[in-house]
């Protein structure tokens, strides 16, 4: 099972850069985005349907903002939307997929701010979202999260750390919060196969930062313990450029 995830930054923009033809190429079993930027209506789910995919979106209530979405070939036994938590649902922030014994969730974490409401909502968020998945996995112990987290774990992990310190997505209460998360019995698996550095899935628009290679690795696919031995392979597909994130690639036997 190939698993793609990738923040698109507006699935409508994306797909004007050439997402389609790229996906037909990349055929992956589960695609999973964040950031849709788009209501249901608004997502041209016939031709996913000609490419081989069944839809399955949580958009937010607010239009052009945050939402994920998974398209899969596989038909899945079971989809869930959201956390059943308001607060966070209206945003769109979760989607899940139940295929046999295993269970993929698509994730989109707040982004945040160093403080104030954003701040808040962001560790709220976090705290609420450790002890879902805490309670998923009792029910589903197989599980991948993939998505934008929005958090650099490590200096490894973002471009000159020395200078991001009280950066929102590099704050040390969000990194202890990523420690927490591996701690809970949670896998890296980028970091199964790869330990090199400037390794990274984001980039700012700003000042030539891609082309540059100044980035941040905030997308990742985390699997549970006892998944660990059917991760094949985990790859950051850095030269695709719909967004100002890139896909980030798992396989699973």
């Amino acid at each position: 099972m190939k698993i793609i995830s990738y923040n698109v930054n507006g699935i409508r923009s994306a797909i004007n850069k050439g997402l389609f033809a790229w996906l037909e190429a990349e055929q992956p079993d589960v695609f999973c985005i964040q950031e849709s930027k788009a209501q249901p209506e608004q997502i041209d789910v016939m031709t996913m349907q000609e490419l081989g995919y069944r839809s399955y979106i949580h958009s937010a209530e607010k239009k052009g903002y945050s939402g994920v979405a998974i398209f899969t070939r596989i038909e899945p036994d079971r989809v869930v939307v959201g956390m059943n938590d308001h607060k966070y649902d209206c945003q769109g922030r979760v989607i899940r997929a139940d295929y046999g014994d295993v269970t993929i969730v698509c994730v989109y974490i707040p982004s945040g701010e160093a403080e104030g409401p954003k701040y808040e909502y962001k560790m709220d968020f976090l705290e609420d979202f450790l002890l879902w998945i805490g309670e998923l996995r009792k029910e589903r112990p197989n599980i991948v999260v993939c998505g934008d987290y929005n958090i650099a774990h490590h200096p490894i992990d973002i471009n000159h750390p020395e200078r991001q310190v009280g950066v929102s997505g590099f704050l040390p209460e969000e990194r202890e919060w990523m420690d927490r998360w591996e701690a809970s019995g949670m896998v890296d698996t980028f970091r199964m196969f790869d330990n090199s550095a400037e390794k990274y899935s984001w980039w700012s628009f700003r000042a030539a930062s891609r082309a540059r290679n100044v980035g941040w690795r905030i997308d990742y696919h985390w699997v549970s313990e006892c998944m660990k031995e059917r991760v094949q392979d985990a790859r950051i597909l850095a030269d695709v450029v719909h967004s100002d994130h890139c896909p980030v690639e798992v396989i699973l036997n």
